[in-house]
């Protein structure tokens, strides 16, 4: 590793030397050195599957907390962050599981590490006192995920200028500080929705081009968001309609409306299942315009963003369950004629690229943990 923190208990102040002498770079003695590393969030969960699917086969497109397997998740809380503290970094410290009754998959250190780092942000990494005796008393499987940690920490030591890009702003949701707007936030993210997540207290990006801007959960919306709705983008939200808005048809729960050039969806009602909520958007702007999707990996969350390279993108596969046992089928949105398969302790693998709409096509032989996808032209 090219840094290791190490956060020292109360009264052991003594010990830094000892600890600097073995390679730790940075020691954290208290709550403002804490601060100062960044944003530490504590309230995630430990990342993985809850229980294995109970379909028979692999077509579910989608992984979700309401869809089989139950999913747990925490990339998206790096974007979500990152939105309303920009500038700022992003690590992710979730508790794992401690109860002998729960258990603690040994795979699941690396599986934390991936969702922060390819999110952009970085990981606090606790280990549990059954693994780290495990590990202590060299038993097979604990020192054969930690070796594969160590292989993973160097995959993405290595590609790390394919991490933490700007999304595609096909599903761009409105973001502020709160649970509501933060839950719909991790259910796009669960369902596969890839979303941009723009803070509301900002203004959209210049050249910022939306399919759908979510604002469900937000107070006010930015004036730059009702901007880009007159101009043409699908709004979705659970607000009266704007001002100037005609009504144009009426559903059992939602009210459709036209303004200027664009389309506003006014559900009548609070958001009370964002799981479902996020399905809805992908189907209002069609599978056609999504910014990425996957096939035959139930228990993986893909993401979309954009190339470090003009004129490329990037899909970012983290997978929390089991390999599946058929290629795994992968669309994202553009048009391209070259795309390379990364992953951990594979080698780079050219995959055949096929146009399909909007979108361009692949298939992964293999999806273990994470897999990135390189598209260029």
């Amino acid at each position: 590793m090219s840094e290791v923190v190490l956060h020292l208990p109360k009264g052991g102040d003594g010990q830094e030397a000892l600890w600097r002498a073995i390679g730790v770079s940075r020691v954290v003695r208290d709550k403002a050195e804490e601060d100062a590393l960044g944003r530490l969030v504590r309230d995630g969960t430990w990342p993985g599957t809850r229980r294995p699917a109970n379909r028979t086969g692999f077509e579910a497109e989608v992984a979700s907390a309401s869809n089989e397997p139950w999913v747990d998740a925490n990339g998206y809380l790096v974007e979500y962050w990152r939105s309303l503290d920009p500038g700022r970094p992003v690590w992710l410290a979730p508790s794992p599981p401690e109860r002998e009754d729960v258990k603690f998959a040994d795979h699941s250190l690396e599986l934390a590490l991936i969702e922060a780092r390819l999110a952009g942000g970085n990981c606090v990494l606790r280990l549990p006192k059954t693994f780290s005796d495990r590990l202590s008393a060299s038993e097979a499987r604990a020192v054969a995920a930690w070796t594969r940690l160590g292989e993973t920490v160097r995959w993405l030591r290595q590609h790390q200028s394919l991490f933490g890009l700007e999304p595609m702003p096909n599903i761009t949701a409105v973001v502020e500080p709160g649970m509501p707007t933060r839950e719909i936030a991790n259910l796009l993210h669960r369902r596969g929705a890839s979303p941009y997540l723009l803070a509301a207290a900002s203004a959209m990006p210049p050249g910022h081009k939306a399919t759908a801007l979510v604002g469900a959960g937000v107070k006010v919306l930015p004036a730059s968001v009702l901007a880009a709705v007159r101009a043409g983008s699908l709004l979705v939200w659970d607000q009266p309609a704007p001002a100037g808005a005609e009504l144009s048809r009426q559903d059992v729960d939602r009210n459709f409306y036209t303004l200027g050039q664009g389309t506003v969806v006014s559900y009548t009602k609070r958001i009370a299942d964002p799981s479902e909520f996020a399905l809805d958007v992908i189907d209002l702007i069609t599978h056609k315009r999504r910014a990425a999707r996957i096939w035959n990996a139930s228990s993986a969350i893909p993401a979309a963003t954009r190339g470090p390279v003009a004129g490329e993108a990037i899909l970012r596969l983290v997978n929390y369950g089991a390999q599946p046992r058929e290629d795994v089928q992968a669309h994202v949105f553009g048009h391209y004629s070259r795309a390379l398969l990364l992953r951990p302790a594979h080698a780079p693998l050219p995959l055949k690229t096929a146009r399909r709409g909007s979108s361009t096509e692949v298939f992964l032989p293999v999806l273990e943990r994470t897999a990135i996808v390189r598209f260029s032209n």
